[in-house]
């Protein structure tokens, strides 16, 4: 929700007025949503069964793409109108596709909404470093998020393990079969450094640590060429202001803000047009 107290003059409008119809996932796009990861799955390991390796490292990074900065990240906010046993359920098993812990991911996500910019917010820390810096923290990344998520959850630690044992047992396993084939150890290769974007492309390319406010901590994105690259995901600030409103709706989310950002003074961000 939107904390108004720290928007200063421009005063956003109530989320019960801007998300009208914006809450809402029809059945079959939601279908496809929870699926997409799985489909992304299959054909990587169709196409490196049949040496189309080029379709299979593409397989990969568009799994990377849906899970992390899209699909994953709608169950970890709960916004796509399942069941908590059932969206715990996916977050956990579509993460661990990723190598990652859906669970670590979620704690310290939330943390991130809740706290930003403060020095207590791991996940976006980044947006305080350097370009090289921020780049190489994506190595670590995923040990420092599930180490802090250890530490810090109250209810869900012995989860948060189970989903890093799994991920150790899914590298040991690829590394245990590759006499015979090398086809799981290049999709853990991949996962994995995959994962190294992320501080970089979520947390120091969207955010502004030394903002004033929330308005200005988050960068407002605009343009043909942006929204072509980052295929409409470049709705960072929309989503800070607005977290309960699913992925799939953040271009009209962000069209219906414009107004207000605009009177604020927020400058789009542009790449060339």
């Amino acid at each position: 929700m939107v904390n108004s107290h720290h928007l200063h003059e421009v005063r956003l409008p109530p989320f019960t007025e801007i998300s009208v119809g914006l809450t809402q996932v029809s059945r079959a796009r939601l279908i496809l949503t929870i699926a997409l990861p799985f489909v992304w799955i299959v054909l990587y390991f169709t196409f490196a069964a049949l040496r189309l390796w080029p379709l299979a490292v593409f397989c990969l990074v568009s799994l990377s793409f849906v899970t992390y900065g899209s699909i994953s990240h709608d169950l970890v906010h709960a916004n796509l109108g399942l069941g908590k046993r059932v969206n715990g359920f996916l977050l956990s098993v579509i993460e661990l596709l990723a190598l990652r812990s859906g669970h670590a991911y979620r704690l310290a996500h939330l943390h991130h909404h809740a706290r930003f910019p403060q020095d207590d917010d791991i996940e976006g820390a980044a947006a305080g470093m350097t370009l090289v810096r921020a780049l190489l923290e994506g190595i670590p990344f995923q040990f420092r998020i599930w180490f802090w998520a250890l530490k810090h959850s109250r209810n869900e630690r012995k989860l948060i393990a189970l989903e890093g044992l799994g991920c150790v047992v899914i590298v040991l396993f690829s590394i245990a079969i590759l006499p015979w084939t090398p086809v799981f150890f290049v999709y853990v290769a991949l996962m994995i450094m995959g994962s190294w974007v992320i501080p970089f492309v979520t947390s120091y390319l969207p955010h502004s640590c030394h903002g004033q406010d929330e308005l200005h901590q988050t960068r407002r994105f605009r343009g043909k060429l942006a929204s072509l690259v980052a295929l409409e995901h470049l709705y960072h600030l929309e989503h800070h202001l607005y977290p309960a409103v699913p992925h799939h709706h953040w271009p009209e989310l962000a069209r219906r803000l414009d107004p207000y950002f605009d009177s604020a003074g927020i400058a789009p961000v542009k790449f060339w047009f």
